[in-house]
């Protein structure tokens, strides 16, 4: 059978993946993501009319989430989810009171996995609408409903929601099944995205910070320490504390991986003395380095990848991640994660290099005066935020060799897995600022956001007015929720790479280089100059 999808920036050929997914998707995985977004638009038919209900808003989440790049490979999981989701719509079609028509409204999954995977040959991306430019802004709606409900899902976890925000998600997804709808309403669609996303940003950093404290600079051992050992990877911070509380005291150090390297900050996590350092880099390095570590791992959200049989039988997913054979940890009992651990060998002691992590808002703002100073005086000549999400194809040491190259005088802002480019370099400081802050995950890009707002504020201009660029990598959807925030907030001339999404069609890349300025990186040399002069 055949797939087409397009979503992520390594799209197979820039135009997008049909045979087999670059990720390692398969085409019944891809076919049965595109018919839970097809039901999860059908119930949101009769939620939008129905108002909140607590259930159905945490499924829609659940379900979003699920389809994001590099999250659940599972046929059989997903299947259980198409199921659920037609109870769930059924359920909310008799509360609402009402019988709508059309092919999305009368929606009804086939009783078995071969039959979903039939019927979703007609709910494919290319099947949203004949016109290119309105399925562009469609696609651009539905990956920023998904990244958005990446960050929700945290939120939750964490016992946060908004009632507003829920409205939005049925709201939009009802309404990209709106034959009258046309170009600008989608517009329209997508830029409320990037606001809604932006509340959802702010309740996610004030569940983090009220949980375990305003995150605080922390050096962060890159070595090994002797003992067994555990290593999480992903993003979710509940679920690394609940493992951190039920290994305390049984001889297991805790290590994180990829994007949960910014979990050393929080006061509230690194209380406890048994997490012990991060191991590794990004995500798309998995493979080659998870042969080397010699304890159990364990993935709580995206970025999963096929896993090795060198590691595959001391591997976890917990949450909404799953890989087919893979063992997953349903709730919060990590006791066979803790047993597994016991059993393998563990790490002898070997320091490390250190580097820094825990720039935060809070932190970086509480030595405003030091850097608006800086500024003044001219020490400080630029700041730079270089980060997003990591990725293996070709293109993406250009945002090494820019952090490599730029002077000495300017200042980095990083955050996400895109750091790993460049963390470990050292860039040394300025008047005692670092020249290198790791804000945090891209979980954290409310943070980046509120220290421009703050120093545009300090310094009487707007952000497009500050000594400030953005050159921002991206890779799947929680970027481009992001990207869609700062357009909201009227943020311009982003540089952004290593390639330009696949689902933008030439009419809505235009829209956005007149609106925004936005544009492809170039070369180092070419881009610095055209920034710096």
């Amino acid at each position: 059978m055949s797939m087409f999808c397009n979503q992520c920036e390594q799209a197979a050929n820039g135009t997008g993946c049909n045979i087999s997914g670059v990720c390692g998707k398969k085409p019944d995985v891809a076919a049965l993501q595109d018919h839970l977004l097809y039901g999860l638009k059908s119930l949101a038919l009769y939620a939008d009319k129905l108002g909140r209900n607590a259930e159905i808003d945490r499924f829609t989440i659940e379900g979003l989430f699920t389809t994001v790049t590099n999250v659940d490979f599972d046929a059989e999981r997903i299947a259980g989810m198409i199921t659920r989701c037609f109870e769930l719509k059924e359920q909310a079609k008799a509360a609402a009171g009402v019988t709508l028509s059309g092919p999305v409204a009368e929606w009804k999954p086939a009783a078995d996995v071969a039959g979903m995977v039939a019927q979703a040959e007609a709910y494919g991306i290319n099947s949203q609408h004949a016109d290119a430019d309105i399925r562009s802004i469609i696609e651009i709606v539905m990956y920023g409903l998904k990244g958005m409900a990446a960050y929700m899902d945290h939120a939750m976890i964490l016992g946060r929601t908004d009632d507003e925000v829920m409205a939005y998600f049925q709201r939009a997804l009802a309404a990209t099944t709106n034959g009258d709808f046309g170009l600008m309403d989608f517009v329209g669609l997508a830029m409320e995205c990037g606001k809604q996303n932006l509340t959802v940003m702010g309740l996610l950093n004030t569940a983090h910070t009220d949980a375990y404290g305003h995150p605080v600079p922390t050096p962060v051992q890159l070595g090994t320490k002797e003992g067994k050992a555990i290593l999480v990877t992903g993003h979710d911070l509940k679920m690394l504390e609940e493992l951190l509380k039920q290994t305390e005291g049984k001889g297991i150090n805790i290590y994180t991986h990829g994007e949960m390297l910014p979990a050393h900050g929080y006061p509230g996590l690194k209380k406890y003395s048994h997490l012990v350092g991060n191991f590794g880099g990004a995500w798309q390095d998995q493979a080659k380095e998870f042969v080397n570590f010699p304890g159990a791992i364990i993935f709580n959200t995206n970025c999963i990848q096929k896993p090795s049989d060198s590691y595959k039988d001391r591997l976890y997913t917990w949450g909404l991640v799953a890989w087919p054979d893979v063992m997953h940890v349903e709730g919060w009992d990590f006791s066979a994660v803790i047993e597994k651990a016991l059993s393998l060998p563990g790490f002898s002691e070997n320091p490390g290099q250190e580097i820094l992590t825990g720039f935060g808002h809070n932190a970086v703002l509480g030595v405003a005066d030091k850097i608006i100073a800086a500024v003044k005086s001219g020490a400080i000549k630029h700041f730079f935020l270089i980060g997003g999400c990591d990725g293996a194809k070709s293109g993406r040491n250009y945002f090494t060799e820019f952090a490599e190259k730029l002077p000495s005088d300017t200042v980095i802002l990083t955050l996400a897995c895109g750091k790993y480019r460049f963390n470990k370099l050292e860039f040394g400081d300025i008047g005692g600022i670092p020249r290198l802050l790791d804000i945090g995950q891209c979980n954290d890009a409310y943070s980046a956001i509120q220290i421009a707002v703050a120093l545009a504020g300090a310094f009487e201009c707007g952000v497009n007015d500050l000594p400030l660029s953005m050159i921002l990598s991206w890779y799947e959807q929680k970027a481009v929720v992001i990207l869609l925030t700062l357009f909201h907030l009227g943020i311009k001339n982003i540089k952004l790479g290593p390639t330009l999404p696949a689902f933008i069609t030439p009419n809505i890349l235009n829209f956005l280089v007149e609106n925004f300025n936005v544009g492809p990186i170039t070369t180092v040399e070419a881009d610095m100059k055209a920034i710096l002069g």
